[in-house]
């Protein structure tokens, strides 16, 4: 249970967290222990032997310590952004995660299966207590996979680390394969050997990495890159932060830390365009802090407004302080929590005081297009977050689709659930208005007023990103329907992305 939720950080930065990942990763995981148990039982009857168990375990040990130094080269490779001069492997993306789970996971999780049945086997005294021996190591084995599951779900992930729990993980099998045969000094000396020379290589490999600036970091929700590239528009220097495998989610200049550097956030300053009067802001989705940080050095155009950020992850704001030069400020109020706990509990507690909160909500917790927590994205959130809005209340939206064409579904039913919500909901293409087809950020803007906003500005900046206003398409019986927290296919929608 370890490895396999330790699977799910180390796909995420390549692959992304969507259910076709959990799918892969648990499909793979469950038969690969269906072959170990059949394997290992048919060769328990054929050599009872603690040597070959001792053996079988401390195989499982090597083939983890596999998996801890080929993941970031498979992974790397299917992604299709190998730096090696590899070809690119035209995989969808659900034979891309089956591929990766069953070279990566496989192996190790083959062997491990075989344990079961030959340690039943071993343990078997006569046929009168075969029953009472298989179910008392059958609880021993479930009772261990689940104190794995509450540590590793609680704990080792932020504690130590991806590479690091793999690690240890193989030391364990390591140790435990002594335990089961103690005269197999040479072998088990051997494996431990090769574990100290990884490790210590992983160690170096990860230093040399870090003092080239990229970081590659756990916390307790996910796994984090950061690192420095250049950006091709401007050709500076960039440093970025990346939660799953398609873009970047946050993006800062070294040199202008308070600036804008990825352009679906400069869209967001729309919201001084559409609600100048704009005392209180929420923003849902902290990430590198870039908006909250623009807010703060811009009193002229946002006329000191204060914000509330709700970010789930405490790790992802300690990172944001570390690297992206976050510094926190009276103005900006920083919520840890679930967004939609939040707007439940705020809800309330507005109705109660008998006042909206907000002028304008800031929406971007659709992290990458590969993974949409799709219970923020239904009718009942988006009735949630209504609420707490003033009668003129806005909605800024980053949505990560095409406008038209096969891949526009998440777009379209996106547009339909807002259009559910709020009376007057308007599209602006982010990076080629040119061309709806492309996949690109969409920024959704909703009012909750059914008033006839202001599409034009004297401000170029302003009137620039107005001139990037799409219209949609009249909505037809093949549209995705509005989503609710019943029916929200959103990973589906995203597949063919």
């Amino acid at each position: 249970m370890v490895l396999e939720l330790t699977g799910s950080r180390v796909l995420a930065p390549f692959l992304g967290t969507s259910i076709v990942v959990w799918t892969s990763l648990i499909g793979v995981v469950l038969g690969a222990l269906s072959l170990g148990y059949w394997w290992g039982g048919r060769l328990a009857d054929r050599r009872p032997e603690p040597r070959l168990l001792a053996r079988l375990i401390l195989l499982a040990g090597v083939a983890t310590l596999f998996m801890a130094g080929l993941k970031g080269f498979l992974l790397a490779y299917l992604q299709n952004k190998s730096a090696f001069g590899l070809s690119e492997l035209p995989l969808p993306m659900a034979g891309a995660t089956l591929l990766a789970t069953l070279v990566l996971f496989g192996p190790a999780s083959v062997l491990l299966g075989m344990v079961s049945p030959f340690a039943v086997r071993l343990r078997m005294e006569d046929a009168k207590s075969s029953g009472r021996t298989a179910g008392n190591l059958y609880a021993l084995s479930t009772l261990g996979s689940i104190v794995g599951t509450f540590a590793a779900g609680f704990w080792l992930t932020a504690t130590l680390g991806t590479t690091n729990i793999i690690l240890a993980m193989a030391g364990v099998l390591v140790l435990a394969s002594g335990c089961v045969h103690k005269a197999d000094v040479k072998a088990g000396l051997a494996a431990m050997i090769l574990l100290l020379l990884a490790t210590a290589g992983l160690g170096l490999w990860d230093a040399h990495l870090n003092a080239l600036g990229l970081y590659d970091l756990d916390t307790g929700y996910q796994r984090v890159l950061v690192y420095n590239t250049i950006d091709k528009a401007r050709g500076e220097p960039m440093r970025v932060l990346a939660t799953g495998p398609e873009g970047v989610q946050s993006a800062m200049y070294p040199a202008e830390p308070q600036a804008l550097a990825v352009p679906y956030t400069r869209f967001y300053r729309l919201a001084a365009h559409f609600r100048p009067d704009v005392q209180r802001m929420l923003m849902l989705g902290g990430g590198g802090y870039s908006f909250p940080k623009y807010v703060l050095s811009q009193p002229q155009e946002f006329g000191g407004a204060r914000m509330d950020v709700v970010e789930i992850d405490p790790g992802v704001t300690d990172i944001a302080r570390r690297h992206f030069d976050w510094q926190d400020s009276p103005a900006v109020t920083v919520h840890h929590d679930d967004a939609r706990r939040f707007l439940a509990r705020e809800g309330a507690r507005a109705q109660a005081e008998g006042g909206a909160k907000y002028q304008v909500a800031l929406v971007d917790v659709f992290t990458s297009h590969l993974a949409v927590p799709f219970h923020l994205a239904t009718r009942e959130t988006l009735t949630a977050l209504a609420n707490l809005l003033d009668e003129r209340g806005v909605v800024l939206v980053n949505c990560i689709s095409a406008a038209e064409g096969p891949r526009s579904r998440f777009y379209r039913a996106l547009l339909a659930t807002y259009r559910s919500v709020f009376p007057r909901v308007e599209s602006f293409l982010v990076l080629n208005p040119g061309d709806p087809t492309e996949f690109q950020n969409i920024l959704l803007v909703a009012f909750k007023s059914p008033a006839a906003p202001a599409l034009t500005s004297v401000q170029s900046e302003y009137q620039a990103m107005l001139a990037s206003r799409y219209e949609p398409r009249a909505a037809s019986a093949g549209d995705p329907p509005v989503l609710t927290d019943d029916f929200a296919p959103v990973d589906h929608y995203l597949l063919n992305m």
